[in-house]
């Protein structure tokens, strides 16, 4: 799914896109996204040497795993909302011209509540792992 498809199952838009692509193969979410060196969350973090921050890092993670969530809410796409990160693990840095590419995997649900586990790489290096969870509920109208 490119991002303007993804616009179909994620709330997220504009700079909260985090995604270029994903896809979901035997139930295991797959995300990329290019850091072009120009976000919004790359300013000041840090002056001369920019990092993705970590936050970022476990958001990107999140929305790749949207893609394993079954298409019970209807045509809008639904609220998810972070409920919690464990064992976070940061192993390497992500910087501008890194793809960063993510496996993610709904582990248990119990609604309104998915929990998950999730990895993103750079050229096939460990840059962060999580646990993760997030309650899912149809969007409100505006």
């Amino acid at each position: 799914m490119n991002r303007t498809e993804l616009e179909s199952i994620m709330p997220h838009r504009d700079t909260m896109m985090l995604l270029d692509e994903s896809t979901l193969v035997d139930n295991i979410g797959y995300g990329k996204l290019k850091i072009r060196g120009d976000e919004w969350f790359l300013k000041g973090h840090f002056p001369g040497n920019p990092v993705v921050p970590g936050v970022i890092l476990c958001e990107i993670m999140a929305q790749s795993a949207i893609v394993c969530l079954p298409r019970i809410y209807g045509d809008k796409p639904p609220m998810t909302l972070f409920t919690g990160l464990d064992k976070v693990r940061f192993k390497n840095p992500v910087h501008p011209g890194d793809t960063l590419e993510t496996k993610c995997e709904i582990t248990r649900v119990k609604l309104p509540f998915y929990f998950a586990k999730g990895e993103g790489y750079v050229n096939g290096k460990l840059c962060v792992k999580a646990e993760f969870s997030f309650a899912v509920q149809p969007q409100k109208e505006a």
